[in-house]
């Protein structure tokens, strides 16, 4: 499977996937990787991996859909068959969403539905919850609410902030995002209604035991 990565910053989980990639553990190919910011760190990464990319500004199009139709057309020239946002900031349109129907998916730093929309962490910290930890999600018209994938729990320490809780939920969006790809990549992810269902695999809610981490492929 060809994937297309949108990126806006650092790009940690774009490292996370060429990793992957260039292991073996997925079979496949980065076609693409999209930024829209072009001092974004992983613009480096691309260079260092020798991966395709291109940078597409939202400043050089008069619309958001001549901004989102630019990156449609790049992505269907590389053939590209699952597009994954790894730190893209912005919201897509439905139009975008249709071009590759239940094929892009997002990372996101809470359980979702909690803790939706920017600064996530922050979020959970302020509220005072007891567990957090990311997801790895269909993308839909609803901000951060498609069909769960998998996800990993991790518990709020009575000392986090934002930045601490942070650190400890990237640990495990290293390990969701590419065991995602590699299930969706080998045909073994189903969608009924909401529910996402991985054929012979183990997935879900996976608690922070690192007794339990040989529950991942990747």
């Amino acid at each position: 499977m060809k994937i297309g990565v949108l990126v806006s910053g650092r790009g940690s989980n774009l490292q996370a996937l060429i990793d992957a990639y260039q292991s073996g553990k997925i079979k496949g190919s980065i076609a693409l990787v999209i930024s829209d910011n072009p001092q974004a760190y992983a613009l480096e990464r691309c260079k260092r991996h020798h991966v395709p990319y291109q940078v597409v500004l939202r400043k050089d199009f008069s619309s958001k859909r001549d901004f989102e139709r630019r990156m449609i057309d790049l992505l269907k020239e590389r053939e590209v068959e699952l597009v994954v946002l790894a730190g893209f900031m912005r919201v897509l349109s439905a139009e975008f969403l249709n071009a590759f129907p239940m094929k892009v998916i997002n990372i996101h730093p809470s359980l979702i539905p909690a803790f939706q929309g920017l600064q996530a962490q922050k979020q959970a910290v302020e509220y005072g919850a007891k567990i957090s930890g990311c997801t790895v999600h269909f993308v839909s018209e609803e901000l951060d609410n498609g069909p769960v994938i998998i996800q990993a729990c991790v518990p709020l320490l009575p000392e986090d902030t934002e930045e601490s809780l942070s650190e400890r939920i990237l640990k495990f969006e290293h390990k969701l995002l590419p065991q995602a790809v590699k299930w969706i990549s080998e045909g073994r992810v189903k969608v009924k209604d909401r529910k996402v269902i991985v054929e012979e695999a183990i997935y879900g809610t996976l608690p922070v035991n690192p007794q339990l981490e040989d529950m991942f492929q990747i």
